[in-house]
């Protein structure tokens, strides 16, 4: 594991508790199928994560763990920690991008609702902003998911759930059971976000066929194809947020 990892966790704003269960389940990956580094440099990287897959067909079927990795419990569940840790760990491998970076306050409507982040840093590129506009609204959402919809609650224990499709920013069961996305991006958003969050509701539904599956795309606007799209579209919502500055004058600092 290159010693930058534990760094670049806390830099994407994960919490240390999911930062140690990410860190301990590479550790686990690579103790049983060795550097995840070589395996990417050699194209055994694939590999692994197809015995660290487990289908709610396998799971239907009663199939044996396929990988190397012993563990009591669930299999489907923990394989699955394990397969979002190792994609995790690859997404550092391509981006080991450490800088620091700073946003104003967001606040994240939704009706009457708002719930605010406060991150700092200096932002170079707009792409670094988009980047870190989106990771800024993860955490504020992540610190209280409740002031975008009161009845969801998250599932994927504190950071991005693979899927075939990529990373779903957040993964949430509202109080009917229903599996729900939560797919954000900042600015204004164009109808592209619409097969990216239908292709991740997708996977949901080829893991868990029998869970509904519902979406909410969180942007600062929308195009007019983006709107008429999520019409169509049975059980996927569009959500604003806005950003608010907030100022502190000198004499407070005392």
């Amino acid at each position: 594991m290159d010693p930058k990892y534990p760094s670049w966790l806390k830099a994407q704003g994960y919490q240390d508790n999911t930062c140690v269960a990410q860190l301990h389940r590479v550790q686990r990956v690579e103790q049983y199928y060795g550097s995840l580094d070589e395996a990417l440099e050699t194209g055994q990287f694939e590999a692994i994560i197809g015995e660290l897959s487990y289908s709610m067909d396998d799971e239907r079927h009663a199939r044996a763990n396929p990988s190397k990795i012993p563990f009591q419990g669930n299999i489907r569940n923990n394989l699955a920690s394990y397969k979002n840790a190792a994609m995790r760990y690859a997404t550092f491998a391509h981006n080991p991008d450490l800088e620091d970076r700073s946003v104003p306050n967001l606040v994240t409507r939704r009706g009457s609702q708002e719930c605010e982040d406060t991150s700092s840093a200096a932002i170079e590129t707009p792409e670094r902003q988009r980047l870190a506009l989106e990771r800024d609204m993860q955490v504020a959402l992540r610190r209280d998911i409740a002031q975008l919809d009161p009845t969801l609650e998250i599932i994927d224990e504190g950071a991005e759930h693979s899927v075939d499709s990529g990373f779903i920013d957040i993964l949430c069961k509202n109080r009917d059971g229903d599996i729900v996305v939560v797919e954000l991006k900042a600015g204004k958003s164009d109808s592209r976000v619409i097969a990216q969050t239908l292709g991740y509701m997708g996977d949901l539904i080829t893991e868990n066929p029998e869970t509904p599956v519902q979406g909410i795309i969180v942007a600062h606007d929308f195009d007019k194809r983006t709107i008429a799209a999520a019409r169509a579209v049975a059980g996927l919502k569009l959500a604003r947020y806005e950003v608010a500055f907030s100022f502190v004058f000198e004499d407070d600092f005392r």
